[in-house]
């Protein structure tokens, strides 16, 4: 890839695997994410989606392939790239013993929020738990949960923001909510980086990739994908291509 679109974009992902023993769960897969874009993470349970997101942040070191975010290199330096994104696992992963404010404050703390108090009482607006800040989180309903795991993500105002399924489980007003708040995110700047299997979720995506088995087997906007597949719907579009259909 050029130099210059490397620059442009806030993800580039080449030739990215990762294998545990003999099961591949990412193979061989390369594509970019440009900055600013909400982009659509595809797949049926076990395709690779959260092995991949956790490579991006980090997390989980490639077996192979390169992958660079927001500029830097997550083979050579993972632990400078925790340090500008936000990172939402699809399992809620903050501390249910601590109150809403002490999980908050101590998500500000690890990333080196300045002003942690006016950062807290700001995320806590944001999540529409103003006045329950003292609440322990354990007691939270599901969709709460979800709000609260937002805000901490974005807490210090990360350049880049993984999302892997954020309204699994929640209602669809909360998940409408949810989409709203990305939606402002992007506009503000922050490239998205989001997995789902709500196809009406997917539609709000600018771009989306779909994985099976570990590999890319499409990438394109919504209205793209239903063209270049002679679907209707993106739902058509992601059976057919998951389960093999010849189109």
């Amino acid at each position: 890839m050029k130099n210059s679109e490397q620059q442009q974009a806030a993800v580039t992902i080449e030739h990215l695997t990762k294998k545990f023993g003999n099961f591949t769960a990412v193979d061989d897969i390369s594509f970019t994410v440009n900055r600013g874009e909400i982009f659509g993470f595809l797949g049926a349970n076990g395709a690779g989606k959260s092995t991949t997101i956790r490579m991006l942040c980090g997390i989980l070191k490639p077996t192979s392939g390169r992958g660079i975010v927001g500029g830097v290199d997550i083979s050579k330096t993972p632990e400078k790239v925790k340090t500008f994104i936000g990172y939402m696992s699809q399992k809620f992963s903050l501390y249910d013993d601590l109150t809403i404010e002490e999980n908050l404050n101590f998500f500000a703390g690890i990333y080196g929020v300045k002003d942690r108090k006016a950062a807290v009482a700001k995320a806590i607006e944001s999540a529409g738990l103003t006045g329950m800040g003292k609440k322990m989180t354990g007691s939270l309903p599901v969709g709460w949960k979800q709000r609260l795991s937002l805000v901490s993500a974005v807490i210090h105002s990360p350049s880049i923001l993984f999302l892997d399924e954020p309204t699994s489980g929640v209602d669809p007003i909360t998940r409408r909510r949810f989409w709203e708040t990305i939606r402002a995110l992007a506009e503000d700047g922050t490239t998205v980086f989001v997995t789902t299997h709500y196809m009406m979720e997917a539609e709000y995506c600018d771009r989306l990739s779909i994985m099976r088995a570990g590999k890319v087997i499409a990438l394109g906007s919504p209205n793209e994908l239903k063209q270049m597949n002679k679907k209707d719907s993106l739902e058509d579009v992601f059976v057919s291509l998951v389960q093999g259909e010849e189109i």
